[in-house]
């Protein structure tokens, strides 16, 4: 069995901040894989569209993977765990955007959703955090890297 544990950030402002995730898969209680990344700056960035962004990069590593066990997917999004099941409508641009891709991704598979409380997501939502804090430093390398052609 396969379980996935996801999350996401917009930082230090939602919306509009910097929206990053992470990703912790196990098999069996034990890690496989651990991931995080950044989507963007700005506007159209928010927490839903980060922790989206987390979970569809968790299932896409699954699939270039080739890994077909049972998934359980668990976040403390109430709104992205109750959307994935169908309990909540999709109504947002951002949710009509990720739910019928990730949905797809997923098809033919034992899959269930799962809300988690945040402290049982601890892990990652700590790499969400490296997730930000990569985007700054890869950010802050960048503006270094203008400055320096500009002075020549």
């Amino acid at each position: 069995m396969i379980t996935i544990h996801f999350d996401g950030l917009c930082y230090p402002k939602n919306p509009g901040g910097v929206a990053a995730y992470g990703y912790a898969i196990y098999r069996d209680g034990e890690p496989i894989w651990r991931g995080f990344g950044s989507v963007g700056e700005g506007r159209g960035m928010t927490n839903n569209v980060a922790e989206y962004e987390g979970l569809k990069a968790a299932v896409q590593w699954l699939i270039d993977e080739g890994i077909e066990d049972g998934i359980v997917i668990k976040g403390d999004s109430e709104l992205v765990i109750k959307q994935m099941k169908g309990e909540y409508r999709i109504s947002s641009a951002t949710s009509k955007r990720y739910v019928p891709v990730i949905r797809r991704m997923l098809e033919g598979r034992d899959v269930s959703f799962v809300w988690v409380p945040r402290k049982e997501n601890e892990e990652a939502d700590s790499l969400s955090r490296m997730g930000y804090e990569s985007y700054l430093r890869h950010k802050n390398e960048s503006c270094k890297k203008l400055a320096g052609a500009a002075r020549r």
